[in-house]
């Protein structure tokens, strides 16, 4: 199921157009904004400031009703068995939050793993560890596992990515880090065999028409948000 946006929606329609087009309840209806001429990274960054800014103005009890909506809209779309290795994320407080999603995964005797950031971050890497134990906090404020076994990246299941922005054509406006991209890179060039399946969760507002993709795109199979599931055209 395809779902549009009902709150706020901008497009990104290509590197060197962007137009912002937000919708209200309130007097100021439509507002357009259109930036000509832009980079395609610039425009990017205009799209996940805008983004980001509509996601810090839910309040708790708005995203704690989201959260639990995505989890169940997760529940009837996915067969999550026992034993089957699945990553999430710990969500930072403007995040869509995964503590539900991780509560199914438990219920359903999943493997669960989260992403730590390699050390120096200036590696940009990432790997994925089992949550167990103890987790810590690294210097962006996430929350990751100290000491537990580690899985390769390609023998993971199921991935579920946080993200700014999406599309239906699976292209993911991530934090700007490009962590993802480079720990799922490999999925690029393989033709048929997508595994793990990447699977995106997200508030329904933060669906773009389009986002003009980058050589480092890894496209997502599908997202998943409050307000339904999205399968991308790519998955």
């Amino acid at each position: 199921m395809q779902v549009r946006p009902r709150a706020e929606s901008l497009t990104c329609r290509s590197s060197s157009h962007l137009l912002l087009w937000f919708e209200s309840n309130g007097s100021h209806r439509h507002r357009r904004v259109a930036l000509p001429d832009l980079p395609a990274d610039a425009a990017r960054s205009v799209l996940r400031a805008a983004l980001a800014a509509r996601r810090r103005r839910l309040t708790p009890g708005e995203r704690a009703h989201a959260a639990h909506r995505v989890a169940r809209n997760a529940a009837r779309a996915l067969h999550l068995r026992a034993g089957a290795r699945i990553a999430l994320y710990a969500a930072l407080p403007a995040e869509l939050d995964t503590a539900p999603l991780i509560e199914l995964a438990r219920e359903r005797g999943c493997r669960i793993y989260l992403p730590r950031i390699d050390r120096p971050r200036a590696a940009r890497g990432m790997r994925f560890l089992e949550m167990r134990g103890s987790l810590r906090r690294n210097r962006l404020g996430i929350e990751e596992p100290d000491n537990a076994a580690r899985i390769a990246a390609r023998w993971l299941d199921v991935v579920f990515l946080p993200l700014v922005g999406f599309d239906r054509y699976g292209l993911r406006l991530g934090s700007g880090g490009g962590f993802y991209d480079r720990a799922f890179a490999f999925r690029r060039w393989r033709a048929h065999w997508h595994v793990p399946q990447l699977i995106g969760l997200a508030y329904a507002f933060q669906q773009l028409e389009r986002i003009a993709p980058a050589a480092h795109d890894v496209r997502l199979d599908a997202v998943i948000t409050d307000e339904g599931v999205i399968r991308c055209t790519t998955g």
